[in-house]
């Protein structure tokens, strides 16, 4: 238990994860020396968690207007117009330093948080996704912290009733020591239900709602704002325990008092518990705020100030009253079995003022401190060019061996292990399960729908930090476009490692360069995000993983679309490759699984002819001109016709493509579909896509028990079901 101190130590001032000259100004701010429970705050506040002190410099060139933008960045989540009176409210976060240390309890707090960001907004929640790594499979850890991680998204998503409908999952000896977490939820709420953090009204009632606080978390978002060393797990106390069953109530119980006219702000205690949310909503208020601390829910005996104000308890809640709804709110909220207190009031002070046991424990200028935060210009140095590889200077292994390699790869094989642990169809609104291009869920009572797309490439934003940035955009604008939907807006999740190295802020400035620039082209702004720095073991970085999760909105549900064969004798068609492409295998899985190799340029993103090759796509499903559509990713072309078959059971047989044939099957040439087709559209379909620019080009047909290349042999869709759905089933139970 952290007792106050007369005078604070140098061993204080860094075990607060503050440095000296940080220090300097938060005396300059108080005007005194600090006591330990105004240390503890300053700490919270200013941790790169909180505060984005290293990039928010630039984060601020990011796009985070367009049309259908209500409420961008700066929020608790993202607002976008869906049309017909409602939006969809949506945010992505890490927790990537709490799974490893505990890996049930910081992914499924992880659920937890993200759900709070959005319903404290007004919205129902209808869909998780999650984004995870994991190190190399046969690392010691990796199996157990897989388990513990895939179990507490399942626990908390399952037990408090939202689908978890899409995601990702990828292995890389990088996540050895530091594994990554980020969760996504989206809500629907309506136009004019919208609820925000700035509170009003001096002398209007503070009030606690949810769980009772304990001594869990205290200090998680300092602990996530440093690298872990050989002692990280000593810190599992910081870790937060979650109760979905609690949080369920905490939804129906805010709902209800949502359909009211009771609230001014609400907000609810994340990363900095009761600090944050109390200092973020008098701040945004222009107001001061007093707690009587005394009053403060606590399941724990003689908890002091310190902790209070810095435990990162789950499920709990602050709102702002409007005047004489007290009795209002406290009925709603007894009725649903949680804990209602009035804990303070707002002051015209514009100060922070703490009352403990009868006396004031701490005093501080709620402005200075959250909007005087460090904010540096980092050193950084652009991450050097990786050479241009040829097709013609990689190994060509034959085509059937290297589709085998690549469909039972960690990266490649099935995650249905993983996603039947997920309750994916709660709500009975899930309209396409995980295991396509993009998650798809009605809009409720509506034949509308939303995508939902979670994508990076790391392997592409180490060797380029701006074509990785570009590319991770892309690929979502990609899923959504391939499903039928138009894509409307994204949530980020940037993880990098430390980022007073500059190679590392590097990475992190080229790959903010690359997203921004794929935004804008694209119309496909950010408004939602988090950054997640420091993810480093004894000096080690992950690779640099700027996750980005997409939404696009489907108008007619019966036009969605797809990726498995519907049948067989229908044309294959590739849309989006020059017939002079050799194909890409710089980064390439080819030549990462099968040559062993990891270097080279990445595959360029040309913008451009990206939002061309979507739109005209997105035209052909519309127009109903198209049977299965697929976007092309790791793996190239050979890999996406297998995954389409497969989940048919229907083969396909393509003509010669030609040499280098390693290079056209397996590259990964960007902005690319393959799509299928009666004969009788293929004209139109040549026709619409050429009109646009687009390269276009007749490759096949459906069909058989095997995919085949004419004259070159053929592989079983039995031998490669094989690999793709045995390898988890059987890492796991090994």
């Amino acid at each position: 238990m952290k007792k106050a101190k007369a005078k604070i130590t140098p061993a204080d001032i860094k075990s607060h994860g503050l440095t000296t000259e940080e220090y300097v100004r938060v005396k300059k701010i108080m005007g005194r020396e600090p006591n330990l429970v105004e240390l503890g705050i300053f700490s919270v506040m200013w941790s790169e968690h909180c505060s984005y002190k290293s990039s928010k410099r630039w984060l601020k060139t990011l796009p985070t207007t367009g049309p259908c933008v209500i409420c961008g960045p700066g929020e608790n989540a993202g607002v976008i117009d869906i049309g017909d009176g409602l939006v969809a409210i949506f945010k992505m976060e890490s927790h990537n330093h709490p799974s490893f240390i505990e890996p049930y309890q910081g992914a499924a707090t992880g659920v937890g948080g993200i759900l709070r960001d959005v319903f404290t907004m007004g919205a129902r929640p209808i869909a998780n996704m999650n984004a995870l790594r994991f190190g190399d499979p046969k690392h010691p850890k990796t199996k157990h912290l897989l388990s513990g991680v895939v179990s507490g998204i399942g626990g908390y998503g399952n037990c408090v009733g939202v689908p978890t409908v899409g995601g990702e999952v990828n292995f890389h000896a990088s996540y050895n020591g530091n594994i990554l977490v980020n969760a996504m939820t989206v809500g629907l709420a309506a136009t004019d239900k919208i609820f925000y953090s700035a509170a009003s009204g001096a002398g209007n009632s503070v009030v606690y709602v949810g769980s009772k606080t304990g001594r869990d978390g205290i200090h998680g978002a300092t602990m996530a704002s440093a690298e872990f060393d050989e002692a990280s797990e000593d810190k599992r106390p910081t870790v937060q325990v979650g109760d979905p069953f609690t949080e369920k109530l905490l939804i129906e119980a805010c709902m209800e008092l949502m359909a009211t006219d009771a609230i001014v702000a609400i907000q609810d205690m994340g990363a900095a518990g009761l600090t944050s949310s109390s200092f973020e909503m008098a701040s945004k208020g222009g107001l001061g705020v007093e707690l009587n601390l005394d009053n403060v829910p606590q399941r724990e005996a003689n908890m002091t100030a310190y902790e209070m104000m810095l435990s990162e308890s789950q499920e709990r809640m602050l709102i702002i009253l409007k005047p004489g709804k007290e009795k209002l709110a406290e009925k709603i909220f007894k009725k649903w079995e949680l804990d209602f207190a009035i804990i303070g009031k707002l002051t015209k002070t514009g100060r922070m003022v703490l009352k403990h046991r009868g006396k004031i424990v701490g005093d501080l200028p709620i402005d200075p401190l959250a909007k005087a935060s460090p904010e540096y210009d980092r050193a950084w140095t652009p991450s050097p060019k990786q050479a241009v590889i040829a097709a013609s200077d990689v190994k060509e292994v034959d085509w059937k061996v290297a589709l085998k390699t690549l469909m039972g790869c960690p990266d490649l094989v099935s995650r249905r292990w993983v996603w039947e642990q997920y309750d994916h169809t709660v709500m009975a609104d899930t309209v396409q399960r995980p295991g396509g291009d993009a998650a798809v869920v009605r809009v409720h009572g509506t034949n509308k729908g939303l995508a939902i797309s979670t994508d990076c490439t790391p392997r592409y934003v180490k060797a380029d930090p701006v074509e990785g940035g570009k590319q991770a955009v892309a690929e979502t604008w990609r899923n959504i476009t391939a499903v039928g939907g138009k894509p409307l807006a994204i949530t980020d999740n940037l993880n990098f490692g430390n980022p007073e190295k500059p190679e590392i802020m590097g990475q992190i400035v080229g790959a903010i360069q690359g997203i921004g620039e794929a935004c804008n082209r694209l119309s496909y702004p950010v408004v939602s995000g988090n950054v997640s720095l420091y993810n480093e073991t004894d000096g080690k970085p992950i690779l640099p993983t700027p996750a980005i999760g997409g939404v696009g909105l489907i108008g007619d549900l019966s036009k969605m679309m797809t990726l498995a064969f519907k049948r067989a004798d229908e044309v294959i068609i590739l849309i989006g490759q020059k017939d002079s492409a050799s194909g890409w295998l710089g980064q390439s899985l080819y030549l990462r699984e099968v040559c062993g190799l990891e270097k080279g340029a990445p595959p360029p993103v040309d913008l451009e002819k990206e939002k061309y090759a979507g739109d005209a796509v997105r035209g052909l499903i519309t127009n109903g001109l198209v049977t299965a559509c697929h976007d092309l990713s790791d793996g190239g072309l050979m890999v996406a016709l297998c995954e389409m078959a497969l989940a048919a059971d229907i083969g396909c047989t393509l003509t010669d493509p030609g040499a280098p044939r390693h290079g056209l099957l397996f590259g990964e040439d960007q902005g690319r579909y393959v799509v299928t087709a009666w004969a009788r559209n293929v004209k139109a379909i040549m026709a619409a896509v050429d009109a646009m620019g687009i390269a276009v080009k007749v490759i096949g047909s459906t069909g058989g028990d095997a995919l085949s290349i004419a004259g070159a042999g053929n592989v079983s869709l039995k031998d490669l079901r094989a690999l793709h759905e045995g390898w988890f089933p059987a890492y796991m139970a090994a």
